[in-house]
C-alpha cells in the first residue's frame, strides 16, 4: 500500500502462508496516528486472510491494546467487547474542544488566573464525583448511531447532535500527577490519570465533565488502553514488526480464560457440532461455558439449563489453531 508506515518484517506472501487457515486471538499494540480499521487491514495483509475483526475501537490519537480475532475466532470477539477496560490518560484543564480531545477545534479558553485558582482538593473532589456508577453523556464524536447515522459523521457534517446519558461504571479514577504547561503563551494544567471502567465509558467525556465541573473546561491530550478484561498491552505484539503466527492465542486458551470449561467426549463433540443439545449430569447451570474436545480444542460455547447444554456458538474442530 502506498504510504504504508508499517513495512513488513517478512514478505507478505510468506507471512500469509504461515497463518492461512489458522484461527486465534491476536493482541496488538496500536500506535498513534492510525485508526483501528487501519490496524485490522494491516493484520489482514500479514495474516493472509480477510476474516479479521476487532473488539473495541481506539481513536487515531489513542494508542494501546486492540484485541483481534482471526478467522473463526472472530466469534469470540462478541464476548470480549463488553469486558472492563483500563486506560492511562492526560487531561488538559483550561480549554474545551468540539471533540473533547486535542484533535478538535477549541470552544472555550480559561485564563491563567482561572488555572491558578484551581484548588488541588477541588480536583480530587470532582474526580471522586466521577467515580463509581455514574450517568455519562457520550462524546458527540462517538460511533453511537443517531437516526441510523454515526454521531461523529453528523458532527463533521456540521449537524447538531444531542446524545442521551447512559449508565457506566468508573471503578477507578486515580490522579497520578499534575503539571502546569504553557502552549503558545497559554497556561494549562495537565492531569495524568489512570481509569478503570466498564465497557461503553468514554474517557474523553470524563475529561470534558471534569473540566466543566472545575469551571475551566477540559479535554484529552493523550490516551493509552492498557487492559481489556484479562488481556494486557504488555503481552501485545508490535504492529510494525509482528509475525502473526508467533503471537496468536489459541481459541481454547482464550475461551478458558473467559469462561468456565467443560470436557466433552468424542460423541459429545459430534453431537455439539451438529447443533444437538447435550445432557451433563454434574454440570452447574449458568452461561456461558467453553466446551473442549478430548484433544483440548474449543468446540463451542454453551449455556447449561437444568443440566442440558444448549449451543451458543460452535467452532470448526478441523480448523488449524494457534
Amino acid at each position: 500500500m502506498k504510504g504504508d508506515p508499517f513495512p513488513p518484517r517478512l514478505p507478505d506472501a510468506y507471512l500469509g502462508r504461515l497463518v492461512s487457515g489458522t484461527s486465534g486471538i491476536l493482541l496488538v499494540d496500536k500506535p498513534a496516528g492510525i485508526t483501528s480499521h487501519d490496524a485490522v487491514s494491516r493484520t489482514r495483509k500479514r495474516a493472509g486472510t480477510k476474516k479479521v475483526g476487532h473488539a473495541g475501537t481506539l481513536d487515531p490519537m489513542a494508542t494501546g491494546l486492540l484485541v483481534l480475532g482471526i478467522n473463526s475466532s472472530t466469534r469470540l470477539l462478541t464476548y470480549v467487547v463488553g469486558l472492563d477496560k483500563e486506560y492511562f490518560a492526560t487531561i488538559r484543564l483550561g480549554a474545551s474542544t468540539v471533540t473533547d480531545d486535542r484533535e478538535g477545534d477549541r470552544l472555550d479558553q480559561a485564563s491563567t488566573d482561572d488555572i491558578d485558582a484551581i484548588a488541588p482538593q477541588a480536583i480530587v473532589a470532582e474526580i471522586a464525583r466521577l467515580t463509581g456508577d455514574i450517568e455519562q453523556v457520550p462524546s458527540t464524536v462517538s460511533a453511537i448511531k443517531v437516526d441510523g447515522k454515526r454521531a461523529y459523521a453528523l458532527v463533521r457534517a456540521g449537524e447538531s447532535v444531542e446524545l442521551r446519558s447512559r449508565a457506566v461504571t468508573v471503578s477507578a479514577f486515580e490522579l497520578l500527577g499534575t503539571r502546569r504547561v504553557a502552549v503558545d503563551a497559554t497556561t494549562y494544567l495537565d492531569l495524568d490519570v489512570r481509569v478503570g471502567c466498564s465497557s461503553g465509558t468514554y474517557i474523553r467525556a470524563l475529561a470534558r465533565d471534569l473540566g466543566a465541573a472545575l469551571g475551566v473546561g477540559g479535554h484529552l491530550t493523550a490516551l493509552r488502553r492498557t487492559r481489556i478484561g484479562p488481556f494486557r498491552v504488555e503481552d501485545a505484539a508490535d504492529l510494525a514488526t509482528m509475525v502473526v503466527a508467533e503471537h496468536l492465542l489459541a481459541p481454547a486458551d482464550v475461551a478458558s480464560t473467559l469462561f468456565p470449561t467443560i470436557a466433552l467426549d468424542t460423541q459429545q463433540v459430534v453431537d455439539l457440532t451438529h447443533g444437538k443439545r447435550i445432557r451433563f449430569a454434574d454440570a452447574a447451570d449458568g452461561a456461558p461455558v467453553a466446551a473442549l474436545a478430548p484433544d483440548g480444542r474449543l468446540v463451542g460455547l454453551l449455556t447449561i439449563d437444568a443440566g442440558v447444554g444448549k449451543p451458543l456458538v460452535n467452532f470448526p474442530t478441523d480448523e488449524v489453531t494457534a
